[in-house]
């Protein structure tokens, strides 16, 4: 039974069956033991669609699932209502391709997608290129648009005192103010997993930080698509990347070597994170990309390995090469994902280049 569900009888309702602790169905009738919790939540996400707001019906949708038995026909359904209801988030804010995503019907002709496909490497990288281009001369105002999140955060005590305790940690090391600004970098690369959650209707806590190991975020319930798991395990890098953005032209400006000291950390430490294995952040973002994609970004990452920018630019590439032989990808991989994973990956590497 999820976390925060109602407190049901110890009676079936309809037939008065003493029902088993955790049971979420009558074992004799069927009958739903919260159907009335379940009832009003489909009426407050119904009122929250209808009103525009996606996300708070997501999460009521996801909340009713707690309170299904994954094995009943109710779950399927609510199930298959949180991925379009997902999709719809992504479409109204701009960051899906619905063409591509694995929830929609694809809108061009065969013909048509044959001879995109036949334009080859070459054309999607360079269209990864502009992606990133457009996409990140936006991340530092992106990141200050997301003060607020960022201020919440701050107020929760368990995570103000784990940073503090980090913070003290690293600082015998290397000083106050690096180990401020670097636990700063990772605080909000951390808040980038806690709003894209959010923005799926899946509750998250703040960060919680452990010295020498990062920090990590609770959640209660998985993301329900392999797009929506590459989207909030690649919201992380993207709010890491503004966070080094902003250290790197204060650095720059106000002439503070550690400032920029602090955003080539950062950007190393979210490029790691990006590489495809486990449940660092990529290893999720290439759970949405097809075989293509994955080749065609291992090649990128071995030209930026030859290019002796980066020892740990071979990590990923190797990494990518592995995901890339797995016969686990996807027949239709989520370019927007693709794309992403690509345009972020580029900017770090600039920012290690530039910061060194």
């Amino acid at each position: 039974m999820s976390a925060g569900a109602p407190a049901p009888s110890r009676r079936c309702a309809a037939c008065g069956t003493e029902l088993p602790e955790g049971f979420l169905a009558c074992p004799s009738c069927g009958r739903l033991v919260h159907a009335d919790a379940l009832k009003a939540l489909a009426a407050e996400a119904d009122a929250a669609d209808q009103a525009g707001d996606k996300s708070a019906a997501l999460a009521k949708w996801r909340q009713a699932l707690g309170l299904l038995p994954p094995s009943s026909t109710q779950h399927a359904r609510v199930s298959e209502r949180v991925r379009k209801l997902s999709l719809e988030v992504d479409t109204k804010k701009g960051d899906v391709d619905v063409e591509s995503a694995p929830d929609a019907e694809p809108a061009a002709p065969a013909a048509e997608r044959r001879a995109q496909r036949r334009r080859g490497p070459i054309y999607s990288a360079l269209a990864a290129i502009g992606a990133a281009l457009v996409k990140f001369k936006f991340a530092v105002l992106f990141l200050l648009a997301k003060g607020k999140l960022l201020l919440a955060g701050l107020l929760q005590a368990k995570t103000f005192l784990s940073m503090a305790i980090a913070v003290g940690v690293y600082a015998m090391a290397f000083g106050w103010r690096f180990a401020v600004g670097l636990i700063a970098s990772i605080y909000v690369h951390e808040m980038g997993h806690v709003e894209r959650l959010r923005h799926y209707g899946i509750p998250a806590t703040a960060p919680m930080f452990i010295p020498g190991f990062g920090a990590f975020v609770r959640l209660n319930q998985r993301p329900a698509t392999p797009r929506e798991d590459a989207r909030v395990g690649l919201a992380g890098p993207l709010w890491g990347l503004g966070a080094a953005l902003v250290f790197l032209a204060v650095g720059h400006f106000a002439e503070l070597k550690t400032c920029v000291a602090i955003a080539r950390i950062g950007a190393w430490i979210n490029l790691f994170n990006l590489t495809p294995v486990w449940q660092l952040d990529g290893g999720r973002a290439f759970n949405a990309l097809s075989r293509t994609q994955r080749g065609m970004i291992a090649g990128l990452l071995w030209v930026l390995s030859l290019l002796r920018i980066d020892g740990m630019l071979f990590l990923l590439a190797i990494g990518a090469t592995w995901r890339a032989s797995r016969p686990d990808a996807p027949e239709e991989g989520d370019n927007g994902a693709f794309l992403e994973y690509t345009a972020i990956a580029l900017a770090l590497v600039a920012i290690v280049v530039v910061a060194k």
